[in-house]
């Protein structure tokens, strides 16, 4: 039988919950906020803590609202576990969990330079639109009755969906949520910045609709990028998001013309691009990725940059004794971040120390990662100098950072 208890919530906690105690126990609770008196029902317990939800309020902090998808409130699916709070507060959650992580894992006193007056940004629009309808890309199973849903949170239990208020408005009235979809397939919505919506279906394009998709990024200076990719590779999923971080990153790095920049983890290129013409006719470019799908599609956004050269492999196998090596580096690795091994290899040139990088920009999607990495930085002699944080998954416990690493 579920156990239900009666909790004052505490601090938030990376991955969307709140620490509550009882008898001694850690409980992380979701669907609450600090302050808050809540009735939680215990849905997990092992050796040193216990998760449960919060299924009914009785105390409410000042910034709980109702939520913008019910669907993915206790029991329901993932991916909506702030969409009870106000915008402000899901950034400030954002930034608290930023910080106690910074100063747990990656050693950083609150006092710390790079530390001071950091927030979590709203991106253009966001506010104004209450955070939502911001994805351009959506995945969903379909359940054996071919209706488009999701897990359940830490569940294979698919829940067919009425609402998906976090999907970009041209994927909804296209039709994913009514459409019958072939029972138990895996189902990707992508809505490209230049073109239609299109539909994958386990991988496969749905019905002779196009493999690949065109996005674009306006750049400050007001010219527009072109890139092609596969439908259903990797690009940021707000539709604002590859924007604003080109420019971030731009102004993270500094590039000057004739620099010798590393970019790894590249992906289809899209920093890839605005790095090169940073860099001028003089300079170059060494973009590293490992996925054989965004690699190809590298090569053909790269096209005609001849002060681009494309690196086709793992990055710490690329980056070996004689690999390439740049006065900067830009990285955006997966959510487990680089490691200690890539890290050592990008911040000591491979072993040549004397070529090291005068400047890291790194781009984390998982403040934990981000913060283990820079530990890691530290232990070569590099600390952090900067630090940007961005919400980039408005109502999800989600944020991007884009942080600056320099040889102290």
């Amino acid at each position: 039988m579920p156990e239900f208890l009666d909790l004052r919530i505490g601090p938030p906690a990376h991955g969307g919950h709140c620490v509550a105690r009882h008898e001694g126990r850690v409980i992380f609770v979701r669907h609450t906020a600090p302050g808050e008196l809540v009735r939680v029902q215990i849905t997990a317990t092992t050796a040193r803590y216990q998760r449960g939800d919060a299924v009914h309020v009785l105390q409410a902090a000042p910034d709980r609202v109702p939520t913008r998808w019910p669907e993915a409130g206790p029991g329901g699916v993932g991916g909506g576990e702030l969409a009870h709070l106000r915008l402000p507060a899901q950034r400030e959650w954002k930034r608290q969990v930023l910080l106690d992580t910074l100063a747990r894992i990656g050693h950083l006193d609150a006092e710390h330079p790079a530390l001071a007056g950091v927030q979590v940004q709203a991106l253009p629009g966001d506010q104004e639109n209450d955070g939502l309808h911001y994805r351009s890309r959506i995945s969903l199973h379909a359940d054996e009755d071919g209706r488009a849903g999701m897990y359940g949170h830490r569940s294979h239990r698919i829940h067919p969906l009425a609402q998906m208020p976090l999907a970009d408005q041209r994927i909804l009235a296209a039709g994913v949520l009514t459409t019958r979809w072939p029972a138990r397939s895996r189902i990707e919505a992508v809505a490209p910045s230049a073109g239609e919506v299109s539909f994958f279906v386990n991988g496969e394009p749905w019905r002779q609709q196009r493999r690949r998709v065109r996005e674009q990024v306006l750049l400050d200076d007001g010219q527009v990028l072109d890139y092609r990719l596969a439908g259903t590779g990797f690009w940021q999923v707000h539709t604002r998001a590859p924007q604003v971080l080109v420019q971030a990153v731009l102004a993270a790095a500094r590039i000057e013309a004739g620099s010798q920049v590393l970019d790894l983890y590249s992906g289809a290129g899209l920093f890839t691009t605005p790095l090169a013409r940073a860099t001028g006719q003089t300079g170059r470019v060494h973009a590293v990725e490992g996925d054989a799908q965004a690699a190809s599609d590298a090569r053909r956004n790269a096209h005609g940059q001849k002060q681009i050269s494309l690196h086709s492999g793992g990055v710490q196998q690329v980056l070996g004794a004689a690999g390439p090596t740049g006065s900067v580096v830009v990285l955006d690795p997966p959510r487990a971040g680089a490691g200690p091994e890539v890290m050592a290899q990008i911040l000591t040139a491979g072993g040549r120390a004397q070529r090291a990088p005068e400047r890291v920009v790194y781009v984390a999607c998982d403040p934990a990662a981000l913060a283990r990495d820079v530990a890691s930085a530290a232990e070569h002699g590099y600390e952090l100098v900067s630090l940007r944080a961005l919400d980039l998954f408005p109502h999800t416990h989600h944020m991007e950072c884009v942080a600056v690493l320099s040889p102290r």
